[in-house]
């Protein structure tokens, strides 16, 4: 019995000890499994066990459609790039992300340290795959059925102190959350983030909604380890008198509410005296009267009354840069607070804005349209939460436009070391997109961040003008198909199948070949039914 088959009939078994499933049920369902042809066919046979849990979620499953052929990953080599051996290899996949989990299990089970995701949520927001598989009817029950099984396989592909990160919006976060509790376990759930949007949809009818949720799971939690605020940063300045590295942040309020009518109290002059550095809020001959202005015109706030920021004056923790001829005050973000204990990330997302995605789309690929790209810093974010080790591996198998590739390229940049992320993105075909998502966007947007050029060697994009190349190598994968009955020489699975995209060298023997593709690509379909016709052909020669 493979590895998968045990741990479903596991499963199964913890089921029926939390009394959720009965025992003559499971036992049947294991004899099942036991049987199946695949472990493809093993999951969906184990799903008959789950319709019922512990946390009363009920879904009308829709399974995966199947075919006797064998999907494998096959090399574009035309979008494939390589700029320097010496720095990491990261992988874009084009296809079925089902198809693509189940092919990435070969080499990367139980490896990958970080998984986001931003799934399709919407009615008529997965277009050709929902037509494919789901007739078009985006219901709450086929977004169910569409994630259960990545989520499963996803679950396997994290390591032991993995976190998978998943952005839902309000009406859909219970179902999705029962979800992850079912596949990941409740003890697993790390939290829940909110995360508020900046400004508001008016277009609801009683009130703007300007948030969203991110769940976060440990496959197991008592090995995960989050980042801590200030851990994973450059830091830009140091005070010599606490001997500590420190950041800056605006004190001058941002965002919603900073004007001064919506929080009058927190309007007041800082006086600051340019010799001494002196700062006070009562006022002096030779000091500078600093109000919170928002521009010259609009009257702004601080972020802090004016108890907390006499305190702060002298707890060392405001500093005044002069820009211009214009003074403002900053807050210093030490690499530890002054008791010398870590500082937790807050479950409260409310310092990114996520409108930067589609400027920064616009200076990348200003012809190219896609609608809401995630923000590069809110995913960089969620790197330095999940603490993001020098040699990571970031899965995100929603890829869209590509931003997660972004943000990894981006903290290798900023913080060293050597991350690689895996993308799957389905080549779904739009009217602004019709060459497909991954062909138009994905890819071309990898290629001019890391090269600083298109695939035609064109370079006529702003990014790029105020940006350096991230460089680095891409490895571009789509989802090739073969009969597992196909016996033709030179056309069969032992043939087509390039063990090297799975991070194998090659193989001297061809039974050594077949043992291979036999013993691991069930989990991409049914068993090979040639293979014994070829090990015959193995052993005459």
């Amino acid at each position: 019995m493979s590895t998968l088959k045990e741990e479903l009939c596991s499963e199964l078994d913890q089921r029926v000890s939390d009394k959720i499933l009965e025992p003559t049920n499971a036992d049947l369902l294991k004899k099942l499994i036991a049987n199946a042809d695949s472990d493809n066919e093993a999951m969906m046979i184990a799903e008959m066990g789950t319709t019922y849990k512990r946390t009363g979620l009920h879904f009308d499953k829709r399974l995966e459609k199947m075919t006797d052929d064998i999907r494998y990953f096959r090399k574009n080599e035309q979008l494939s790039f390589h700029t320097d051996d010496s720095k990491p290899t990261h992988k874009l996949i084009i296809g079925d992300n089902y198809e693509a989990l189940q092919n990435l299990l070969i080499e990367y089970k139980d490896c990958v340290d970080v998984i986001y995701i931003d799934p399709p949520y919407g009615k008529d927001s997965m277009g050709e795959f929902a037509q494919t598989n789901y007739e078009n009817a985006i219901t709450r029950d086929n977004l169910l059925s569409m994630l259960y099984p990545r989520l499963s396989l996803a679950k396997q592909l994290l390591s032991d102190g993995g976190v998978i990160f998943c952005s839902i919006d309000d009406k859909n976060q219970a179902y999705v959350k029962c979800l992850f509790d079912d596949v990941f376990e409740e003890k697993n759930m790390i939290t829940c983030f909110p995360k508020k949007g900046a400004g508001g949809r008016q277009d609801s009818t009683h009130y703007a909604i300007v948030h969203e949720y991110l769940l976060c799971y440990a496959k197991n939690a008592e090995n995960f380890t989050a980042g801590e605020v200030g851990v994973d940063k450059k830091y830009k300045y140091y005070d010599e008198k606490k001997q500590l590295w420190y950041n800056t942040q605006l004190l001058r309020k941002w965002g919603d509410n900073s004007r001064r009518v919506d929080r009058p109290n927190l309007f007041y002059p800082i006086y600051f005296n340019p010799q001494t550095e002196k700062m006070s809020l009562e006022k002096s001959n030779d000091a500078v009267e600093i109000y919170p202005m928002l521009d010259k015109e609009n009257e702004g706030c601080w972020r802090w009354g004016k108890g907390t920021m006499s305190s702060e004056f002298e707890n060392g923790t405001v500093e005044i840069q002069k820009k211009g001829e214009e003074y403002i005050p900053y807050e210093r973000l030490y690499d530890n607070p002054a008791d010398g204990t870590s500082k937790l990330y807050s479950s409260w997302i409310d310092d990114v804005d996520n409108t930067t995605g589609a400027s920064l789309m616009k200076a990348i690929l200003p012809k190219v349209k896609f609608g809401y790209p995630k923000a590069t810093d809110y995913v960089f974010k969620i790197l330095r939460m999940a603490n993001c080790k020098e040699n990571a591996i970031v899965l995100d198998f929603f890829a869209g436009s590509g931003t997660t590739g972004h943000a990894v390229l981006e903290y290798n940049e900023d913080l060293g070391g050597n991350r690689t992320f895996i993308l799957c993105q389905l080549n779904e075909k739009t009217k602004e997109n019709p060459n497909g998502i991954a062909y138009d966007v994905t890819s071309k947007r990898l290629k001019r961040i890391m090269t600083g050029e298109c695939y035609d060697g064109t370079t006529d994009f702003d990014w790029i003008k105020k940006n350096k190349p991230y460089g680095g190598n891409l490895d571009v994968y789509e989802i090739g198909r073969v009969a597992n009955f196909e016996a033709t020489e030179g056309k069969t699975p032992f043939d087509v199948i390039d063990e090297t995209l799975y991070g194998k060298e090659k193989f001297q023997t061809l039974r050594d070949k077949i043992e291979w593709v036999c013993g691991n690509f069930n989990k991409a379909q049914k068993v090979v039914e040639s293979a014994a016709e070829w090990i015959k052909r193995t052993t005459e020669e």
